[in-house]
């Protein structure tokens, strides 16, 4: 008896041996999630206008996705998409409306690797109109939160408000969460930023940082809109949208509430003093509508273009932390953003459209000893792919049920990319507010891509990406095409069927 005994602890030692060192093998994975940041202000990405050395070292040192896309260009549902690897009308948060909440009972990302012994955190902006479930910490800013003085909400859901920048205290808790973590366990933490979401107001220390770079207009700036209806209606331009006060920052009045009275008096100073100089330049120009509306333009990019500085100084301060912490050598770490954003493109900023500047979005991580650093990764990658392949690369089975499809083996030295989807799927749902953008859904493939605008319109769009990059021509009328659009056309119906859209088939269906 005394020796079966024996034999028994024997083998629950060794099993629990096992299991520990397993344990230790999974990797720390840490999301750094970001609003509104496009691949146009990254260096990494080819940008001429910012350099972004942080997340550039994550590429450098891991892989760049060269080719990734969203499946609702706005910022809630990305954020459910992220956690869910479902797409919006199976998650159920189609657009950013306060009247519709997230479900966080729901399966998600944070649920499954906590059945891993990963604790899990998410740390910043949250978005989703609900309070963060499943998490062993959270601290999340309500709402879109505020740049200056911000409120965080705590797990005892008392509101806070918290003295400092919130891309500086966003990595604050970050960094207090990661110390302060069980270290026997492996962690899953997301780190949402609120940059650089509108309406761009910089760190103090960086406001003046891109002050005397003149910065020209893109190639599709003066867009005429020719052929493409939702396109011309559209209310998110530079030149009309754009509000003189909060979007441009002239003639603030510092002593009402919001988001400039949450300032301190030296946070004010410092912004007066720079403002008030960009007052006497727009003095000069605002009866000249050709002069005002590059003004505009410089002013947008100079206020993005800095708070974007912040975020990538942050991201630093993390990235050191895992190298002095020992961390960086088993941790995965992924740096991107909830959707593309449009710095001047076809005259607009915001985001929204299927067309390429937002339907895009930035993607780079680095997992040491498994990703070869430098590596590129061209197939096509849809958020929904993001849950799957975490859960994935922390050695976790991957629920049956997530619409994505896990990236790793893209990750391979000589990747097998023959089983890769050649197209993705998008269904954008938001209107009339706040931008008046038409729904609409579509299909991408490798060249070309199939738009279906309904709801105030009944418009298609076709483009050639090969040889329309700016997507300005509509060939949707050319007799050439016919052939193509039959075939693109079943495409989107295969993926609109594969993706369980309801709406997006009746839509199809009512007019083909």
């Amino acid at each position: 008896m005394r020796k079966t005994s024996s034999v028994v602890y024997v083998l629950t030692f060794c099993f629990l041996a096992l299991l520990s060192t397993a344990q230790e093998k999974r990797p720390n994975i840490l999301v750094i999630f970001s609003d509104d940041h496009t691949e146009q202000a990254i260096s990494a990405y080819g940008s001429k206008l910012m350099q972004t050395p942080n997340i550039d070292r994550i590429a450098k040192e891991g892989a760049l996705f060269k080719n990734v896309f969203v499946t609702n260009s706005i910022c809630a549902p990305s954020r459910a998409v992220l956690l869910t690897g479902k797409y919006s009308h199976i998650n159920g948060l189609r657009d950013n409306s306060p009247r519709r909440a997230f479900d966080s009972n729901q399966q998600q990302i944070q649920r499954v690797l906590s059945q891993y012994n990963y604790q899990t955190a998410w740390i910043g902006k949250w978005h989703l109109n609900t309070l963060p479930g499943g998490f062993d910490f959270w601290r999340v800013l309500p709402d879109q939160g505020n740049y200056f003085q911000p409120d965080f909400v705590h797990m005892n859901k008392d509101t806070v408000r918290h003295k400092g920048y919130v891309t500086n205290l966003i990595s604050d808790f970050a960094l207090e969460w990661l110390e302060g973590r069980d270290k026997q366990k492996p962690f899953f933490m997301v780190v949402g930023e609120k940059a650089t979401h509108r309406n761009w107001m910089p760190d103090p220390q960086d406001l003046a940082e891109f002050e005397n770079k003149e910065f020209a207009f893109p190639a599709n700036f003066n867009d005429d809109y020719k052929g493409r209806r939702a396109a011309a209606d559209q209310d998110m331009t530079i030149d009309k949208t754009m509000v003189l006060r909060d979007d441009l920052k002239m003639g603030v009045d510092y002593t009402r509430p919001g988001m400039f009275g949450r300032m301190t008096a030296e946070e004010k100073a410092v912004y007066k003093k720079y403002y008030d100089k960009a007052e006497l330049e727009y003095n000069k120009v605002k009866d000249d509508s050709v002069a005002l509306l590059k003004w505009k333009y410089q002013r947008y990019l100079r206020d993005y273009l800095a708070t974007a500085r912040s975020m990538d100084r942050n991201i630093g301060r993390i990235l050191s932390y895992l190298d002095s912490a020992g961390l960086s050598e088993n941790t995965i770490v992924i740096y991107t953003s909830d959707q593309g954003f449009y710095m001047g493109e076809h005259g607009w900023f915001d985001k929204r459209f299927m067309y390429e500047e937002s339907l895009r979005t930035p993607f780079v991580m680095k997992y040491p000893g498994k990703v070869k650093p430098g590596t590129i990764v061209d197939g096509i990658v849809v958020n929904i792919d993001f849950a799957p392949s975490i859960i994935d690369m922390a050695g976790a089975k991957v629920p049956e049920d997530i619409q994505g499809k896990s990236f790793a083996p893209l990750l391979a030295e000589k990747p097998n990319t023959k089983d890769w989807r050649k197209a993705m799927f998008y269904h954008y749902y938001e209107f009339p507010q706040p931008h008046h953008v038409a729904p609409h859904f579509g299909v991408r493939t490798e060249r070309y891509k199939l738009i279906r605008f309904y709801g105030p319109y009944d418009t298609w769009e076709l483009f050639d990406l090969k040889n329309d990059r700016l997507e300005l021509h509509n060939l949707i009328d050319d007799p050439k095409m016919k052939a193509l659009i039959v075939n693109l056309k079943a495409q989107l119906k295969t993926l609109i069927l594969q993706y369980k859209d309801e709406e997006a088939l009746r839509v199809f269906n009512d007019n083909k």
